[in-house]
């Protein structure tokens, strides 16, 4: 992978914190023209720094007030691609990861109250063939929220 440039970084540094900011302002700040933002701004998508693009919708407004982790313990680690195509099913399964240690997997989940989530656990995850157990953490308050460091 090509590395990225101190123009590259700070216009990383611009967009991550407001993706809607006007391609003009971005090149105002870092004294360039548009063209050249966006250009870089494509380069970046296309080396597979920038991976998407879109808005962070706030689960609790839309009546999801409980987020969960929870881990869930395989039969057999192959069957991790079995049990993801399931868990793709399953829309407030927003986040799955592949992980080492207790669980094989790790799931972040949204559901609108605790009998939204048990009837998620009882009735949807752990009746996923593979799957022989679940640890569910629930999430008093997100701290922190940040993209890595430049």
């Amino acid at each position: 992978m090509e590395k990225i440039d101190s123009l590259d970084r700070k216009i990383l540094s611009i967009i991550m914190k407001n993706a809607r900011i006007p391609s003009k302002d971005v090149a105002h700040e870092c004294g360039v023209s548009r063209a050249a933002v966006h250009q870089r701004i494509q380069r970046l998508c296309e080396l597979g720094v920038i991976t998407g693009s879109g808005y962070n919708v706030n689960p609790k407004s839309l009546g999801f007030s409980t987020c969960t982790y929870i881990g869930v313990s395989l039969e057999r680690g192959a069957m991790y691609r079995e049990a993801v195509r399931e868990l793709e099913k399953i829309p407030e399964v927003v986040e799955c990861h592949y992980t080492t240690g207790t669980f094989g997997m790790l799931l972040k989940v949204y559901a609108r109250d605790n009998e939204h989530l048990m009837e998620l656990l009882n009735n949807r995850i752990q009746m996923i063939p593979g799957v022989i157990g679940t640890e569910t953490f629930i999430s008093l308050d997100n701290s922190i929220h940040r993209s890595m460091p430049l």
